[in-house]
Formats: structure tokens, sequence, C-alpha cells
């Protein structure tokens, strides 16, 4: 197999896997790494994390994508088990046909389940239905310090509190039992409405988000004075009827790593300004099948490489209610006057539903993302005023996403990571958290 990189590609740390097809494979992976002596391991499933949270101190990880068996399947009541490396491309190839669709998905459908928990990661529907731990019951997992463990929030509740969310520190995730939701289509009612004004975007908020399970908005991260915040609401529910087949990923991809980035102040203004004029009416309706709804970005493959062979970070970030509005009015012009920025800069409304993961991501407020190409003195200044702003208000970053983030500021935002450390497995360790905590 060859060496491993996380999704932004910075920072530049290939990883040398191990591969790991049956549960068994685990233990002696793990001692084989260890009699390396060079650092402690950690699981690396299809490496969509952004920054170094994927990424082991020892630069040795447990690739396992092999262990990809759906194991147990209740299609009258939608709860599967399955093992870690199963993706949710896959699950949801198995599982659409039988009307059972995810509950919560992220961005990107080639995720892990494994990773998916590791994450706690949420989507477009967090408002009503929390993030993806909020529909996990049961997990299995190898420690080194202990062997086969299972946890629940009823067994082992406090391990299994670390562990939804806990970036793969406290065991190799072996299964997952899933709760899905029930479907009748492979297709989603969308609305897509152009706004002029982040004032708008709350506005539009406020009054869709009672009656769409999904919403979300892009946003253009360069427009400035009364256009500023710009873009894009897009809200949608699953449509009442319709086929229940899978859609294929496409074959398109970016072939070649490319020796620059192709996002650069021209190339963002021109796609920025295209992108909002892009409908003709300022309210359009229509059916779309969810490949496009949930994974527009998917629909390029290794679409990661156009920022060249730097690489990239992504700034994800979200701020209590009560400060949303203003802090991203500051975060957002903050941006647009740097003159760096994002093809594709979404903003969304987090809910009030808690996860039980210690290092849970959504808080109730907004949460803003964008992809940045990496350029270090432009991306350390930048980064330091977004920071400053963010925890001011309280808010907090996706570690996920975060290839930069203080150990202070880390600390603040999350203070339950001492109860994670507490619970991690001695031979597991991310260069993230060795970054973060220690």
């Amino acid at each position: 197999m060859a060496n491993l990189l996380s999704w932004g590609r910075y920072p530049r740390q290939p990883q040398q896997p191990h591969a790991v097809n049956w549960s068994e494979d685990v233990p002696a992976t793990l001692s084989a790494i260890a009699a390396l002596k060079q650092g402690a391991t950690l699981a690396f499933g299809c490496g969509r994390s952004y920054g170094d949270s994927c990424l082991a101190e020892s630069n040795h990880v447990l690739a396992t994508s092999g262990m990809n068996r759906l194991l147990a399947a209740d299609w009258e009541t939608g709860i599967i088990t399955a093992e870690a490396g199963l993706t949710l491309s896959e699950l949801t190839r198995i599982a659409l046909p039988h009307g059972w669709f995810l509950s919560v998905t992220p961005g990107t459908q080639f995720v892990t389940l494994g990773g998916a928990v590791a994450n706690d990661v949420h989507g477009k529907n967090h408002h009503v239905m929390g993030t993806f731990g909020c529909h996990v019951s049961h997990l299995t997992m190898i420690r080194s310090d202990e062997g086969l463990v299972e946890c629940s929030p009823v067994q082992r509740p406090e391990l299994f509190a670390a562990t939804v969310g806990g970036l793969g520190l406290t065991g190799i995730i072996l299964t997952v039992t899933l709760q899905l939701r029930r479907v009748e289509s492979n297709e989603i009612d969308q609305r897509s409405i152009r706004f002029d004004n982040l004032d708008e975007f709350f506005a539009l908020s406020k009054s869709h988000d009672v009656a769409h399970e999904y919403t979300v908005a892009w946003v253009d991260c360069l427009a400035k004075g009364k256009n500023a915040g710009r873009g894009h609401f897009i809200c949608g529910n699953h449509a009442p009827n319709g086929q229940l087949k899978p859609i294929a990923p496409t074959g398109l991809a970016v072939p070649v790593d490319l020796p620059f980035s192709l996002v650069n102040p021209l190339s963002l203004g021109l796609f920025n300004t295209f992108y909002y004029h892009r409908q003709l009416h300022k309210d359009v309706a229509s059916r779309v099948n969810y490949s496009s709804f949930f994974y527009p970005l998917d629909g390029l493959r290794q679409w990661n490489r156009i920022y060249g062979q730097a690489g990239f970070q992504q700034y994800q970030c979200v701020i209590p209610e009560q400060h949303g509005a203003d802090v991203i009015r500051d975060i957002m012009n903050t941006i647009a006057n740097s003159g760096s920025g994002s093809f594709l800069a979404v903003l969304k409304q987090c809910g009030k539903i808690p996860s039980i993961g210690l290092l849970s991501f959504p808080l109730h407020g907004v949460s803003l993302a964008l992809d940045f190409p990496q350029r270090d003195a432009l991306n350390i200044r930048l980064f330091n005023k977004l920071d400053a702003l963010v925890h001011e208000a309280g808010g907090r970053l996706y570690p996920a996403k975060d290839a930069h983030i203080s150990s202070i500021h880390f600390k603040q935002a999350y203070p339950d990571w001492s109860k994670v450390e507490a619970l991690r497995d001695p031979q597991l360790q991310s260069q993230f958290w060795k970054r973060v905590t220690q």
C-alpha cells in the first residue's frame, strides 16, 4: 500500500499503512508497530480528516478500509451492525433499496463508520437530528491494554462518551451499531434562495429551519460592504415518493497532483461572482438526487489536488447562538479583507440537541467552514485574527479539520479533554492530540 496523507495534505506527514482486514489482525498489528519503537499508532480509514488528527505520532497507522463488512441488518427497524471500515457510500448502496438512509451524513460519503464515530460528524440536519453519535447504540473495540471491549450509553458509558468524537484515541473501533432512518425516495425536494447579505441569511434560517430537515448556505467569502455575506440558502426534505436506487459515484477526478494551487484571488473572484449569479430567479424549487444534494464535492474525486502540492487548511468554527450574527460578520469581513478564501464557504445553523461525545464539535449556534491554500505567513496572520474572534465569543474549532489550534485555545474550548486523555489507549496517539495536550 502507498503511503497515506490527510485530506488537506498539510502538515505533509506521509503515513505508512499496516493493513488490517479482520478484527483478529488488530492485536498483532498493534504489537508489530509498538516493536518499531517509533511512537504510538492510530487507525486510518479513508483519510478525510483535513489536518493532523488522522496522523499517528509514529507515522505508522492501521489501515482499516479492509474491515468493511455488513454484519447484521434488521430492515424492519433500520438497525444495522457493520465493521468500522465500511464507508457511508457502501452502507447507502446496501440500505437504500430497503428504504433506509443515514440519519446524519456529513458533506462526503467517502468516510468510514469508524471515522464518522471518531469525529462525531454532523450534517445539514443538526438542528433536528443532532450528530452521528446520537444514532450509535453500541461499539466494539480493541484496546492494547484490555483486548476486546464493548461500550454503549449504558455499558461502560464513560468510555462510550470518550470514543464518540474521541478522534480514534480510546481504542481501534471494530464494529458500529447504528440506527438508520426511513425514506421513500432517493431524491430531495430542494429550494435554493439567493440572499444579499448576512442579515438575510439569518432571517431565512429562522423561517426555514422549522419547515426543513436540511438547511445550509453557500456564502461569497470575498464580498464586501452591503453585499458582505451574500450567497445561496439551500434547504430540503426527503421526497415523499420515488425510486430507491443508489446513485453511483462519479468517475470524474483530478488526475494528478498539481505543482501549484488553482485557488488564487483571480480564480476565487471569478468563481464566487459566477456562483452567486448562477440561478436566474431568487427562489428556485427543484427535485434532486441525494448525491448532488448531500455530496456536491464528491462529484470531483481527489478535488484536494487543485490546491497543489502544498495542500490547504480548512478553518471551521462554531459560534454560540447569542454571538453568532455579530461574530460571523466580523469573521467574514476579516477574510474578505485578507484576499484569501474558499471556492465553497459553508454557513449553517447548529441546533440544541447535545451529543454524548466529550469532544463533539457542534454547539447551539452558527458554523462557518472555508478552505485556504497553504501559504504559511498569510494563513498564520489570518488564523490568529480569526482565532481571537472565535475564542472571545466562546466558540471553538473542529478538530477533524484543524492543523493549527493552540493548546490553550483547545483546552478552553474542550474542557473535557482530560477525561479523554485519561481513557486514551496507551498505544494510540495522534500528532494533533500530542500538539494540543502536551
